[in-house]
């Protein structure tokens, strides 16, 4: 095992359910955008090309209640505000750059529509 698999696995110690869709997600992200460098955290995981474009966390975005048991949250950086019932929350830090968190729980949820903003974000972090 080398080192990133075990910071991961420390990384989800205390969410082990949500470690085989984060899992599908790192795979479809490493095909879908092969330059993109990785960074485990205490905190969060990092996607990055010249800049972040993405994050994985367990940040609580939504009442708990409102939350699955087993999830994960990604976050992405976008130029714009998404207008979609899949985001949790999204917010405007500074013009023309918003954070956009969805949360993140079924391998279904990994579907193109969600890969395509992910694509925006690595987009939109490389002009910066």
């Amino acid at each position: 095992m080398d080192y990133i698999e075990q910071d991961t696995l420390l990384f989800f110690k205390e969410h082990p359910a949500a470690l085989p869709v984060y899992e599908a997600f790192a795979g479809k992200l490493a095909r879908a955008l092969p330059n993109s460098n990785v960074r485990v955290q205490k905190t969060q995981i990092t996607f990055s090309n010249r800049h972040v474009y993405a994050c994985v966390s367990f940040l609580r975005v939504k009442k708990k209640a409102e939350l699955p048991d087993s999830f994960f949250v990604l976050t992405l950086g976008l130029p714009y505000a998404l207008e979609s019932e899949r985001v949790a929350v999204k917010t405007q830090p500074y013009p023309g750059r918003w954070t956009t968190h969805f949360v993140i729980s079924r391998l279904s949820d990994l579907d193109e529509e969600l890969f395509a903003w992910v694509r925006q974000a690595y987009a939109f972090a490389v002009q910066k």
